[in-house]
This record gives structure tokens, sequence and C-alpha cells, in this order.
């Protein structure tokens, strides 16, 4: 019996692919401020930038040119024109390897970036009742200081990453902590999470952090008033007056001056390049964001889906103290050592749109899918452009579908995302920074006025306005919160809502023409959320929207009491590094010749991956 021809010449094949990769890896790279070599003198630039990577990579793993490439195959297109059949050839052995190839050079890739320094504000170390980290969900004494065996076998599990070591966590009540082991997970696609550096959060005892609380008492004062009435409200100009009186404040300006129109919207904090430690933040307005209404277009538009439509009229909760939690200590203790308040929102029986700082604060409170959303009105609804670098674009004979460079395919990045932007923002959130929440922080004002405590909390937010006007409506000096369990139990910095943010704004500006004026702008019927009405102000661009809903999305967290700004500066950061560096790994597959992805960033620059 004669041995199988193709079997025997795919062996061959396999053990030729075998040798040749043999050879790559023992060929080593060279290292020089990020570039390597593969092979002899093809720089990773080089080797990115190539239209066809297909080419690449064969030259690079010895296949195209060499009598591997010239005559071998599974079946060879002479044999077949002998046998009568038509001339078709294609070699899946060589196409298997590049596959191999690809995803060699992605890791390779990842590998090549550097690790950014690391630093933390010194806090868990400066105080040993560990007052400035977050500990909610241990148990604490009557003070709110944690029990220190119990953090200890929270550091443990952290230190050793053993899974037994996070079941021997010693909890405080029923609630259970958030997904601690998830940022160990390794990511296929996108940067390894200790390669995404931001710059430390504001100390305890810092004028930055005690401006971060008074914002937030001021977002917890004025979360029934209307955003249109931001003009012409007493409680607002008097927000106004004493963010303006703060200079440690980082939030958008006008002129050097916060006003209505600045007001609670977005900013974005970058390591600033310029420090070699990664101390330094850099404080940037992001496009778009402080522009025309308060609420992003993605956010008032019906969202097509398929043939449904989905209202974007949504569930808000009623106005009024009773719908404002954790004023009294006993609950707030209660919540600190995973406990249940016992409490729930009272919802009006009517949606609207979003149209108070307590209607944006509920969306927030679950808001996971705003960006598919987003993405079905650009693809469906508005019908926007798709980004001009699209190599579909101008072909004469194709389309792109789900396979490559059609809004399916953009969904399936879209919704992977998230995931693993989670895991680098998580990675920071409980081994790195650990900072605490700002619940917690309100129970240490509390302690200091009521218990005559001694905690090390800045001046400014004692002497604000906003404490003893908080305390003149509530009757606490606690943190008054929007959602009657607090904020979920990890970490606050930073925010993992605002690294999704960052991530899918950014992967969306990267998809569609973010230049594109976006059709037919509404705003709320200042008489009616129920209803819009058009708005007439200056064009609103796709770009500088989804910069305004990713803003909208982390402020809304902390209109909800859970999140300090800078949680969500530097979270949305963090999430358009993920992005670049999913779309990065993605680009080395394609076979079409495409330039990049071009869009613009968050601080307003332009970049090509």
């Amino acid at each position: 019996m004669q041995p199988d021809r193709n079997s025997h010449q795919a062996s061959q094949e396999d053990r030729q692919v075998q040798n040749e990769t043999t050879n790559l890896q023992s060929r080593g790279t060279g290292r020089k401020r990020g570039r390597f070599l593969l092979g002899s003198g093809v720089t990773r630039r080089s080797f990115l930038g190539h239209t066809g990577i297909f080419t690449v990579t064969s030259v690079v793993a010895g296949v195209v040119g060499s009598s591997f490439s010239k005559k071998k195959g599974i079946v060879q297109a002479q044999e077949i024109a002998q046998a009568g059949n038509p001339v078709r050839q294609f070699n899946y052995v060589q196409f298997r390897q590049k596959a191999f190839q690809v995803r060699l050079e992605a890791a390779r890739a990842n590998q090549q970036i550097e690790i950014p320094p690391h630093p933390t504000n010194g806090d868990e170390e400066r105080y040993s009742n560990k007052i400035a980290t977050d500990t909610r969900g241990l148990p604490h004494n009557q003070q709110g200081e944690v029990d220190l065996k119990a953090y200890d076998s929270l550091i443990r599990a952290l230190t050793t990453q053993n899974p037994d070591d996070y079941e021997n966590i010693i909890l405080g009540g029923a609630r259970k902590l958030v997904n601690p082991q998830g940022p160990l997970a390794i990511s296929l696609e996108g940067i390894n999470a200790s390669q995404v550096g931001i710059p430390p959060a504001p100390t305890l005892d810092s004028p930055e952090q005690a401006v971060e609380a008074v914002e937030l008492y001021w977002q917890a004062l004025l979360r029934d008033v209307p955003f249109h009435r931001f003009e012409d409200d007493p409680k607002v100009s008097a927000a106004i007056a004493e963010l303006n009186n703060l200079s440690a404040f980082k939030g958008p300006k006008q002129n050097g001056s916060v006003t209505p129109q600045t007001l609670f919207r977005g900013s974005v904090i970058y390591v600033d390049e310029s420090d070699s430690s990664g101390r330094t933040a850099k404080h940037i307005i992001p496009p778009g964001v402080t522009e025309g209404p308060y609420i992003s277009q993605f956010l008032l538009r019906e969202i097509p889906y398929n043939t449904q439509v989905i209202s974007p009229l949504i569930r808000t909760a009623l106005a009024g103290k009773e719908n404002d939690f954790l004023t009294n200590y006993e609950e707030w203790l209660t919540v600190q050592n995973g406990g249940s308040s016992g409490k729930s929102i009272k919802y009006d029986p009517t949606r609207r749109f979003v149209f108070t700082v307590r209607d944006l604060s509920e969306l927030a409170h679950i808001g996971g899918a705003l960006f598919f959303g987003a993405f079905l009105i650009l693809s469906g609804g508005i019908r926007a452009p798709l980004n001009p670098g699209n190599p579909y674009l101008n072909s004469k004979t194709q389309l792109g579908s789900a396979a490559t460079f059609a809004p399916a395919h953009f969904q399936a990045l879209l919704n992977l995302a998230p995931s693993r932007a989670i895991r680098v923002g998580y990675w920071q959130k409980f081994y790195v920074h650990r900072r605490l929440r700002p619940e917690a922080y309100g129970g240490l004002i509390y302690n200091n006025l009521v218990n005559k405590t001694d905690y090390p909390i800045n001046s400014e937010v004692l002497n604000s306005t906003a404490l003893a006007q908080t305390f003149s409506t509530f009757g606490t000096y606690l943190l008054p919160h929007a959602y009657p369990e607090g904020a979920p139990f990890h970490p606050s910095y930073v925010g993992g809502a605002a690294s999704i943010a960052g991530v899918q704004a950014t992967l969306l500006k990267a998809f569609f023409d973010e230049n594109f004026i976006i059709p037919d702008p509404v705003v709320p019927d200042p008489n009616d959320p129920t209803k819009v009405i058009p708005y007439s102000g200056a064009p609103l661009t796709v770009g500088g929207e989804l910069n305004k809903l990713a803003a909208n999305y982390y402020i809304g967290r902390g209109h909800g009491g859970i999140h300090w700004r800078s949680d969500g500066a530097a979270g949305l950061a963090l999430g358009e590094e993920v992005a670049i560096s999913i779309l990065r790994d993605e680009r080395l597959g394609y076979n079409e010749k495409f330039n990049g992805f071009t869009f613009t960033k968050f601080d307003g620059t332009q970049i090509t991956v």
C-alpha cells in the first residue's frame, strides 16, 4: 500500500515550519530605545509599517524566496492542472505559519514596551491605622478603623497571589470583594497591566484631596438641580464661587475660572512625560467636553437595535433627601463593614431623559452598555461615515464585513475591550494604589468634627461652604450618597467605569469619522423632560460627543458619591492606552493595505496606530 503523499508532504512542511520557528527564536532581538531587530536588520517600525505582513513575516521566517515556498505546498498547482482540475493554489501550512508569526510578533512587540514607574502617594505606609487605604468590606471598629488582622489577610492574598489566600480574607459582613484576582489574568490582546502608568493619587492631607471632596459635597447638594438651571440656581453660584477660591481645583475652566458651562464637566489626567519619576500629573480638558449641552447627544437619541428601537428615556430616582443615603453614622459604619443599609432607591414611575444631576448619577449607577448604544447610533442611527483611513472606502471592488473594517467587526472589538481595560484598571486599584473611597473620607471628616479625632484632613474641606451646607441640609458631615450600598468593594483609584469609557470612546473614534457633525442635535425640554427640543448652538462632532459621553459616565459616578474626580480623569487616560494597544495588536493581522487607525486622543493630539 502506497503512503499518502499529501500526509507525507504535510509532515515534511511541519518540520520545516518548526525549524524556521526555532531559527527565528534563536536569533534573538536587539534593543535600543524601544526598537528591536527581526532577523537581519528589519526593525519593528518597518515591520509594523509594512502594508503586507504576510510577506514580511515570511521573509523573517525564511519562507518567501526559499525552495520551501517555491516548490512545496499541500497541493501543487501543477499536479492539480495535470489532473484536469482548475489551477488553484493555497499554501495551507504557510497560512498557518502566518497566524503563528503574527501572534509571536504581537507578543514580542508588547514585550518591548518598557514598564513605567508606579509611584504611590505613600499614604498606606504613612498611616499605621490604614485610614487612607480602602478597607471597606473588612471589619472595622466603632471609629471606622480597620481590624489590622483582617487588613493583613487582604495584603497577604494580594502579595502571594495564591488563590487559596484570597479565600482566607477576613470579611466584616456578607458583601464580597469585587474581583481582586481579575487583574492577574493575562490578556491575549493589548498591553500588560504593569505597562500602563498613572500618576499617584492626591495624599490624604493634601489640598488636592480636600478640593475633590468639596466638589463631591457640592454634587450631592445639587443632585436635584436640572442642568439647564446651572446658569441661575443660587446654590450653583455658591458652588462655582467656592471652587474658584480653591487653587488646587483641577477641573475645567473658562479663562481661568469655573463657570456654569464648565461646572462638573470632565477632565483627563496623564503622566507628565517630562518627569521620569511618573509622579507629576498633566491635567487636560478633552476636546468637546465643555462645548454645548452638558449631556452627550449619545444619551439623547433613540438606539436602533436591528428591527427594534431602544428608547433613551431612563428610570430616574425621585428627588429629595429620602433618596440620599449613608447620612446616618451607624448606617455608614454598617456599609463599611460589608453589611446592608436595608434601604433602597425610590423611583419615579415616569421615565425621562437625563435632566438633573441625580438623573446622571442613576444612569451611571449601572451604565455598562452606553458605548454599545453609541456604536448603534453611529452605525445605524445617524449613519456616521467610517474613519477616512478605512481601506475599503476607496476600493473599486470590495466592501468590508464582519471579518474586517465594517461595523460588525468593530462591534466585536468594542465589546471585548471593557474586560481588558478593567484588568488594567483593577490592577492599579488592588495592586498599586488602594486609595480610600470618598465615603470613607467623609467618615474621617465626621469623626474629626463630631468625635474630636485628629485625622489629617486639610482645612479647606473642613472650613468649606459645601460642608457647612451639607450639615444644614442633611444634619451630617458624612458625604450623602445616591446609592444605598455606597461604592463597590474595590479601591477607588482608578475608576473602573472611567477605564471602560476611555477604552470604548477611543475605539469608536478610531472606527468612525470623528469630525462628522452630528445632525439634528437636541436637548431635553426644560418644561417636559420626557421630550427633547432642537439644540441650535455650535456644531457638535462625533469625537467631541464621544469625549463628552466618557466624561458624563465617570462624572456621573461622582454625582452618586462613589468616585473622586481624579479617579475618573486617570481612568480615561488608562482606557485610552489599552485601546491603542488593542488596535496595535489587531492591525498586525490584516491583509488589506492599511496605513493605520488615525484619531484624536483625549489630550487633543492626533495619533496613528
